[in-house]
């Protein structure tokens, strides 16, 4: 932060406070948080030693190289686009229930409709993108114990330590606010120095490399489809699942100071940063596959833990594996933080069965406490099929994908049909703000369908992609709900009381601090 931001931070706070009471809602939550700390916690949460890591196996039977390397910056182009549409509505309305408030708010009619599957979708995804962020966390560290003290990879062993892995984070969420906030900007570090340290590895150690021609151009389909184009397709879930998560920057904005501002460009420039970085580790990696079937049917269930050992030796790859767990182990902590900012926002509103439990705060540290522990078993169970199914993790990050961009393209399109009527904030796309929605509407109806589809050929009990069948009974549950029920009583988002009830529920809030 520079002078002039020490200056004026105490405008930004009363200019910030009577923006969200505009919005209709009280400061509940700590306004602490720096543009750098929001962020920090999208990129943690896209985290590319996260998703490009765990799916990196994937990646090499469905594509190869030469769909991993060159359907990254591809993926990224529509993502900066769907990013940069959210990110002027963020700035337009900064608030924890970011994309179904925007829906509320932006729908020409059937506002609230519009608003409760946007939430929904939204939920979903937030919660499958932690129980995938988790779930590759604990892929990673059987790997490590397995190869340390010999601690098999088995189905069983990986959900007992996401499950311990999961109640970590809900304690460190629940208890240690503000460690996790100093663990957030540790993290970016963590992150950015990971990536140096890793690729250098690989580019040194190794005595020999792949050539260029393998790295850039070689396509291996191990998934049973005849179509190439079909497998490139299916290929792009590396990428696409990684640059997931900064939605993160708009559900922390009730918590940042200059929101309007702070949580578009905390969107943004996750993505761009990511994008860059991510890029130059899917090529660092691939350069240094010494036995390329030998990675993918590694003993450890996870392949670039074995490209590290093959290439470094077991001590090094194991030390540079210990640095993607750390990373990942990040990754899913703000996750949870922010699943959690969304299940209190969307209770807040009365949409989420048992709502006035999930929306309480914690008056001692003025967080959502019983919507942290509703984010963390939430994900345990999505997770919990990859004790029958071999392909259960793919699906989870397909069901991630689906849900989440769903849930961001429906504001960028309802704003696209707003025109010149939708107000901007003080972060604007200009006249650019129509066609960037409409092409990031069409890339994100494209992977709907694309990720919905099987991935493995013979489709069978274990290799059957499950995503259609989750989001049938989430959302055809929330769908009957609204037809049965809500629809008579969902209005959108509730607004909690006049400016002289909100400043109430504020000063009690200070009074309890």
């Amino acid at each position: 932060m520079d002078v002039s931001d020490q200056q004026t931070a105490p405008d930004h706070a009363d200019d910030d406070a009577a923006r969200l009471h505009q919005l209709g809602y009280a400061q509940e939550l700590k306004r602490t948080m720096s543009a750098f700390s929001n962020f920090a916690v999208s990129f943690t949460i896209i985290s590319i030693l996260s998703g490009c890591l765990t799916l990196y196996g994937f990646g090499m039977k469905t594509g190869g190289p030469a769909a991993m390397i060159w359907g990254w910056p591809l993926v990224g182009l529509f993502v900066i686009l769907v990013g940069l549409g959210m990110a002027e509505v963020c700035s337009s309305y900064p608030t924890a229930g970011g994309l179904y408030y925007w829906a509320a708010k932006l729908a020409p009619k059937n506002g609230p409709a519009w608003s409760w599957f946007t939430g929904w979708f939204n939920l979903i995804g937030q919660i499958a993108v932690t129980a995938g962020i988790d779930f590759g966390a604990a892929l990673f560290l059987n790997a490590f114990l397995d190869l340390q003290f010999g601690f098999e990879a088995t189905p069983g062993h990986t959900i007992l330590l996401l499950a311990i892995i999961l109640v970590v984070h809900g304690l460190l969420n629940t208890f240690g606010v503000r460690i996790v906030a100093v663990l957030n900007n540790v993290s970016v570090w963590w992150h950015v120095l990971g990536v140096l340290v890793i690729v250098g590895v690989l580019l040194i150690v190794p005595d020999k490399h792949q050539d260029a021609s393998f790295v850039f151009g070689s396509f291996v389909n191990q998934t049973g489809w005849g179509s190439s184009v079909y497998v490139f397709a299916l290929g792009l879930l590396v990428a696409q699942y990684t640059l997931t998560g900064y939605d993160a920057s708009a559900h922390m904005t009730e918590e940042t100071k200059n929101a309007a501002k702070a949580g578009p460009r905390g969107i943004v420039m996750s993505i761009v940063v990511s994008l860059v970085a991510g890029w130059v580790l899917l090529v660092g990696l691939t350069f240094a596959i010494q036995d390329y079937d030998g990675a993918v049917g590694s003993a450890t269930g996870v392949p670039p833990a074995q490209i590290f050992i093959d290439a470094t030796g077991a001590v090094t790859g194991k030390f540079l594996l210990l640095i993607c767990i750390g990373a990942q182990l990040f990754c899913g902590m703000a996750s949870v933080t922010a699943n959690s900012r969304m299940i209190y926002a969307f209770a807040r509103d009365g949409a989420i069965p048992g709502s006035g439990f999930w929306h309480r705060i914690n008056k001692r540290t003025q967080t959502p406490t019983n919507a942290v522990w509703l984010a963390a078993g939430g994900a345990l169970l999505l997770a919990l099929p990859y004790l029958w199914s071999a392909t259960a993790y793919a699906a989870v990050t397909s069901i991630a994908v689906v849900g989440l961009y769903v849930a961001y393209v429906i504001p960028v399109f309802l704003r696209v049909r707003r025109g010149d009527s939708f107000e901007p904030g003080p972060w604007t796309l200009g006249r650019w703000g129509k066609p960037i929605g409409i092409v990031a509407t069409v890339w994100v109806a494209l992977i709907f369908v694309l990720f919905m589809l099987p991935q493995v050929s013979p489709v069978t009990a274990d290799s059957f992609n499950y995503t259609p069948i989750a989001f049938l009974v989430v959302l055809g549950g929330a769908a009957l709900w609204w037809v049965v029920s809500a629809r008579k009583w969902f209005k959108g988002p509730k607004v909690q009381g006049s400016e002289a009830e909100l400043a109430a529920v504020e000063q009690e809030l200070k009074e309890l601090g």
